[in-house]
């Protein structure tokens, strides 16, 4: 479940608002133990997922860095060079 969550901080363009909905929406399914909440227990699952996500924003605008912003493509492509060597026959 966790292997979505992806590293957000020090990117240009910055984190947009669905990516970090997305990761608190992964670390939520992943603390709950379920992908998808029951009826009853949807409110609380979703009311976390936005508390995590603010969180997570706040997080991300406070942090502070020296080191030059990276390439979201360029980093792509170097993930996938990595999984092909991982999963290489």
């Amino acid at each position: 479940m966790c292997r979505n969550i992806r590293q957000l901080h020090n990117f240009e363009p910055p984190a947009t608002t669905d990516e970090v909905h997305a990761a608190a929406l992964q670390y939520v399914r992943k603390v709950a133990g379920t992908t998808r909440p029951s009826a009853r227990n949807a409110e609380a699952f979703d009311r976390a997922v936005a508390e995590v996500a603010h969180a997570t924003r706040h997080l991300l605008d406070d942090l502070v860095t020296t080191a030059p912003p990276k390439d979201r493509e360029a980093e792509a492509v170097k993930a996938r060079e990595r999984a092909a060597r991982r999963y290489a026959p």
